[in-house]
């Protein structure tokens, strides 16, 4: 028997005591799980948020909607930026601070051209303070979804307390599945060569998040 008739076989074995033309919508899944751990106040789960984003070596920064563009400026010119890549949805006053040369997301763009980018700039769809995740869907304030994958450094802007939940389950009731998704937990890094690690092999080298306390 080859492993593929074996691996079939207990699939079949396993579906044995299923009706033939039952749809998984049609089973109820019992979800007895907690949706979130804890009962935190918003400022509460902004802190989580953060502290879990540090602990993955993302660099936290917070300001208001005032402070925003200055703010980006800085984290701009601290990484000697001279290019920063803008999806076609960025609010424009986000950038209003930086003399920067602007990019605009397209599809133009090759990997090699966006490899020589400074940096990026985008919002997000959703943060979830228990795991310090951060979900981009392509949105048009965050573009494709390799504008943020290839330049080294990605300064991420999330609205607080509007974009950030506690859990992923809360989290994956603001998401549409049917759009490109891209979770993110600090800095790209891997371990897998002699369990050194080493940033910058997936993603972006450098990550700041900045959260802006809305009103």
């Amino acid at each position: 028997m080859s492993s593929r008739d074996l691996v079939m076989a207990r699939v079949r074995r396993a579906l044995a005591d299923v009706p033939r033309g039952e749809s998984p919508s049609e089973v109820v899944v019992e979800r007895t799980y907690l949706r979130r751990h804890g009962d935190r106040t918003p400022a509460q789960t902004a802190d989580l948020l953060a502290e879990n984003l540090t602990d993955y070596r993302a660099a936290v920064h917070r300001t208001d909607t005032a402070g925003l563009p200055d703010l980006i400026a800085r984290l701009l010119t601290a990484r000697n930026a001279t290019t920063v890549v803008v999806p076609p949805g960025l609010p424009t006053d986000w950038l209003s601070a930086t003399e920067v040369h602007r990019i605009p997301d397209s599809a133009d763009l090759t990997p090699h051209d966006l490899d020589a980018v400074s940096s990026v700039v985008t919002g997000c769809a959703v943060a979830t303070a228990e795991t310090g995740t951060v979900v981009l869907d392509a949105s048009p304030d965050q573009g494709r979804r390799r504008i943020t994958l290839v330049p080294d450094h990605h300064i991420l802007v999330i609205r607080v307390p509007s974009q950030v939940v506690d859990s992923v389950p809360e989290a994956l009731e603001r998401l549409d599945p049917s759009r490109p998704q891209t979770w993110i937990s600090g800095p790209s890094a891997t371990s897998d060569i002699e369990l050194t690690r080493v940033e910058g092999v997936h993603g972006p080298r450098a990550l700041d998040v900045v959260l802006v306390t809305e009103g």
